[in-house]
């Protein structure tokens, strides 16, 4: 049988327990998530601690509406620990709205405790401050951010491995070096894979052995990397097959872009949104009698790095786009600026192929759209 949970701020006798309409908020944690109800005018009814399990949810949610008509939610942490708990109560019929923590100086005021982070993530949602729609998580593109993160890990692991042998051979006995010199990566991973499996008597064993095993490291994350980039590849095509149409667009830029975007792209209004995700608005530097503007160091930074990786694609091999940095150079403006430029006009391009789900007539070039 479940227990209640302990009330840790007792109802006033001289307000009213019950609203018509309440505001849940939620400091989430690995384990135990701490709620607090607050009504519509902003008094605080009561705080709780719940288990961060399927059971909490579900308790938590009933504990709330105790007290009144539940419509909103603010949570924290919707894409870690508060991402099962935001699902429940989208499932349940409850709006999530994404909160950052506290800015420091309410904190340096109120002090710091999951009751008092509880109570102004609620807060936050009643005065407007937060209006963020989370990523649902739920859908293909989740499933993209899983096959993502394990195949980063792969490529990274693999370089560490690579870099290791190469580290060991450098201080190999001469005739072991000379032997394996002058071979490409993939031909010195094979010809030391193929190592006499000698005993690991002395330092000359030892090596031969080192190499041997890091080798066939190297090989299984070869295996694991390639097939983890045709799940990749397979799932964009089925999630948004016109993002590879683009020219300059591989798997992993198109799968970083749409992690970015989420299962739920329609939480983005529109296309400048977008361009403000991933960190390619221009923010304002205009002062006196000087009128400019720099880059956006905010966002997500992955995305913005995608977004580069394909605009240095298209200044080396797109004509249009060459055509259009040596008529903007003309004009005036860095390099700098021009791949500004380009990289706002390619994210208003993917915008509209990842809200259409689909292949539509868009200009494969951001030249095209600067025109």
């Amino acid at each position: 049988m479940t227990s209640m949970p302990e009330q840790t701020t007792p109802v006033e006798p001289a307000r009213p327990a019950i609203a018509d309409e309440v505001v849940l908020g939620v400091d989430t944690h690995k384990d135990v998530h701490v709620a607090a109800v607050v009504t519509a005018l902003g008094f605080l009814v009561v705080t709780a601690s719940f288990p961060a399990t399927a059971a909490g949810y579900e308790e938590l949610l009933a504990w709330t509406r105790q007290f009144g008509t539940v419509q909103r939610a603010g949570v924290e942490g919707t894409g870690s620990y508060g991402a099962a708990l935001a699902r429940h109560l989208r499932a349940c019929g409850v709006t999530v709205i994404e909160v950052n923590r506290p800015d420091r100086s309410m904190r340096r005021h109120r002090g710091k405790t999951d009751a008092v982070d509880a109570e102004a993530a609620a807060r936050a949602v009643i005065s407007g401050r937060a209006t963020v729609t989370p990523k649902t998580g739920d859908g293909a593109v989740e499933m993209l951010r899983v096959f993502k993160v394990a195949k980063d890990s792969a490529v990274k692991a693999r370089t560490q491995a690579v870099n290791q042998l190469k580290g060991i051979l450098v201080n190999a006995e001469p005739a072991l070096r000379e032997e394996l010199s002058g071979l490409t990566t993939h031909q010195l991973v094979r010809r030391c894979a193929g190592l006499d499996a000698a005993p690991c008597d002395g330092v000359a064993g030892a090596v031969a052995h080192t190499l041997r095993v890091l080798a066939s490291r190297i090989q299984h994350l070869n295996d694991e990397v390639n097939d983890l980039e045709k799940l990749i590849t397979d799932q964009v095509r089925m999630t948004a097959p016109a993002l590879l149409d683009l020219f300059g667009v591989g798997q992993d830029s198109a799968a970083t872009l749409l992690i970015a975007a989420g299962d739920n792209p329609d939480r983005l209004a529109h296309e400048a949104a977008f361009a403000a995700l991933c960190g390619v608005s221009p923010v304002e530097m205009s002062s006196g009698k000087t009128q400019r503007r720099r880059l956006n160091r905010g966002g997500n930074r992955q995305a913005n790095a995608a977004l580069f990786r394909v605009i240095l694609t298209r200044l080396r091999c797109h004509p249009e786009t060459r055509a259009y940095l040596q008529r903007r150079t003309a004009e005036g403006r860095t390099k700098r600026d021009i791949i500004r430029c380009l990289k706002r006009y390619l994210a208003r391009q993917i915008y509209k192929i990842i809200r259409a789900g689909q292949a539509a007539a868009i200009p494969v070039s951001a030249a095209a759209a600067a025109a």
